[in-house]
């Protein structure tokens, strides 16, 4: 916990250095979002795995961040006022609870507030106009969640192969996006290489797999497209 509220104050001191702001954001709140959803996407992937010692450690971090954010001088550009005095208020609201389920020893429910803090956090950036790697990287879920559904009802004989392949290439076009977002240093990383291209092969592959009938390859690579997502979420949301 003390590397990372070390890391806070460094991005705090240095803002103009390695954050990138875009749509008339200032670098200040550049920082300090991009530090806030970093902690954020931890707790809710900690919380979610049960692992509560370390989503509480990741909660404080993203609270901390979250107070730093009301504290900034130069805000609200490129945000309305009002959209970021409510989502502040919000937010506050539901990392309180957040942190009273995780001291309850209750991930489920810290993890479903979290995520609606996340969820409101990017709606106020869409709305904004501000498109990162992050932001894009959050829009997975709903992707793959459609493909879920798709693939667990071909098992089930009430989808059929060309829906599940039309959820595959709409989770594929947005891992190509998404790509297309990161910037050189974080695109040429083998790590983020290795989760993007084999997301994009296995979403391809779903749908050969489900023209072909093989309901339990659709399964395996439904699965194997869950962990990918899920990596990308933790390490590049």
């Amino acid at each position: 916990m003390l590397r990372r509220a070390i890391l806070l104050s460094v991005v705090l001191a240095s803002v103009g250095c390695a954050v990138h702001a875009t749509a008339g954001e200032s670098a200040g709140m550049a920082a300090v979002m991009q530090s806030a959803m970093a902690s954020l996407r931890t707790a809710a992937s900690y919380g979610r795995t049960g692992n509560i010692a370390l989503a509480q450690i990741e909660l404080d971090d993203a609270r901390r961040a979250w107070a730093a954010l009301g504290r900034i001088k130069d805000q609200p550009a490129p945000y309305s006022a009002k959209s970021l005095k409510d989502l502040l208020t919000e937010g506050d609201d539901r990392l309180r609870k957040a942190d009273a389920s995780l001291a309850a020893g209750d991930g489920a429910t810290a993890t479903a507030d979290i995520a609606a803090v996340r969820q409101a956090l990017h709606v106020l950036r869409q709305q904004a106009g501000v498109v990162e790697l992050g932001d894009c990287v959050f829009e997975l879920r709903p992707a793959m969640d459609d493909l879920h559904h798709f693939a667990a009802d071909f098992a089930a004989a009430r989808a059929t192969a060309a829906e599940v392949n039309r959820a595959g290439e709409a989770l594929r076009a947005q891992l190509q996006r998404c790509n297309g977002l990161a910037a050189p240093d974080i695109a040429g990383q083998a790590e983020f290489r290795r989760l993007i291209d084999g997301a994009a092969t296995s979403a391809q592959n779903i749908g050969r797999a489900a023209h072909e009938g093989d309901t339990g390859l659709v399964h395996r690579y439904e699965i194997e497209l869950q962990s990918f997502v899920n990596l990308l979420d933790f390490r590049f949301g």
